[in-house]
């Protein structure tokens, strides 16, 4: 059986968001936790409480076995992007986006 968490609108870009999946997908819950906890990265940080959230629900809702979890598959989308403008010289502006991301872990 899989259950999913989810996290929207989180203030990192999906490509950032991307480079700790590879590491944790097909793995047990637990080492997946591990290594995100040790991963020097903003993306594995906000992953890790996306994973937690995930084997939580799986123990809580569904009665499943903590132990016996495995990370299915992690999904990072692209989410809406915040426009701001930076100041340029000659009267101009320069357009910055502020991008965010949605992700979506599932356990079976």
């Amino acid at each position: 059986m899989e259950v999913k968490a989810t996290t929207r609108y989180t203030r990192i870009s999906a490509l950032k968001l991307r480079l700790p999946i590879s590491q944790i997908k097909g793995k047990n819950a637990g080492q997946a936790l591990t290594l995100l906890k040790f991963m020097p990265l903003k993306a594995a940080d906000i992953m890790y409480k996306t994973l937690q959230s995930a084997i939580a629900n799986a123990e809580h809702n569904n009665e499943m076995d903590v132990d016996k979890l495995i990370v299915k598959n992690v999904i990072v989308d692209q989410g809406p992007s915040m426009k701001r403008f930076r100041p340029r010289a000659r009267g101009r502006a320069a357009r910055i986006l502020k991008r965010t991301s949605h992700i979506t872990v599932v356990v079976e």
